[in-house]
C-alpha cells in the first residue's frame, strides 16, 4: 500500500468561509421552514426577520469567497475549480482519481453551487424589499408587491437546487469514503492525504 502523506492544502480563511456558508444555508433553511410552519398563527414575522439576517450572512460569505478566489492561495483560486478536460470525461464515464486541491469532477458542481447562491442572494434581497420593505434594494423595489413573483419563483427554484446540491455533496463524500479516499476531513483540518503522485491516497 502506498504511504499517505498529510499535506496542508486548504488555508484557514477558505475553510472558515466554507463553514460560514454552510451554517448560513442551514439557518436559511430552518428559518424559512419555521416561518411557513407558524404562518397561520401569525408568528412567522420573527422567523422571516432571522431569515433575512441569515441571507445577509450568506451574502457576506459569498463575497469573501469570490474575493479570496481571486487573491487567495492556489487551492483557493477559481482556477483550481476549472477542469474542462475532466468534465468532458463525463460523457465517456471516465472518473479521474481525486487530486490535490478541489476534486476535478466535483468542481463543476461547486461552480454551479456558487452561481445558485448568487441567484439566491439577489432574489432574496429583492423579496426583502418587496415583501418586508427592508434591505439595500428597498429604495428601488420597496413595497412593490407586483414584482414579488419576479423574485419569488427563481428564489424557490434555487432553494430546490440547493437541497439537491447538499444531497449530491453528501453522496460524493460517501462515495469517496467507499473508494478508500480520505477527503471528508479536508475542510476541517485543511489537510489532504496524498500519495507520491500527488493524488488522494486510498486508506
Amino acid at each position: 500500500m502506498t504511504q499517505a502523506t498529510p499535506v496542508k492544502v486548504f488555508d484557514p480563511l477558505l475553510r472558515l468561509t466554507h463553514w460560514w456558508i454552510v451554517l448560513s444555508i442551514v439557518s436559511l433553511i430552518a428559518t424559512s421552514q419555521l416561518a411557513e410552519l407558524f404562518e397561520d398563527g401569525g408568528g412567522d414575522t420573527v422567523f422571516w426577520q432571522w431569515h433575512i439576517v441569515s441571507g445577509y450572512a450568506l451574502a457576506a460569505g459569498l463575497t469573501v469567497r469570490v474575493l479570496w478566489g481571486l487573491i487567495g492561495p492556489v487551492s483557493a483560486r477559481w482556477k483550481d475549480l476549472w477542469h474542462p478536460s475532466a468534465w468532458a470525461g463525463l460523457a465517456s464515464l471516465r472518473w479521474p482519481r481525486a487530486r490535490r486541491g478541489h476534486d476535478a469532477m466535483a468542481s463543476l458542481a461547486f461552480i454551479g453551487f456558487y452561481l445558485i447562491v448568487a441567484l439566491m442572494v439577489a432574489t432574496g434581497l429583492g423579496l426583502a424589499a418587496t415583501e418586508f420593505q427592508t434591505g439595500p434594494l428597498n429604495a428601488l423595489f420597496g413595497g412593490m408587491r407586483q414584482l414579488e413573483d419576479l423574485f419569488k419563483e427563481p428564489h424557490e427554484a434555487g432553494f430546490t437546487l440547493i437541497l439537491l446540491f447538499i444531497g449530491l455533496h453528501l453522496g460524493a463524500l460517501a462515495f469517496h469514503h467507499w473508494r478508500g479516499e480520505r477527503v471528508a476531513q479536508a475542510m476541517v483540518t485543511g489537510r489532504q492525504y496524498l500519495d507520491q503522485d500527488g493524488e488522494i491516497s486510498h486508506g
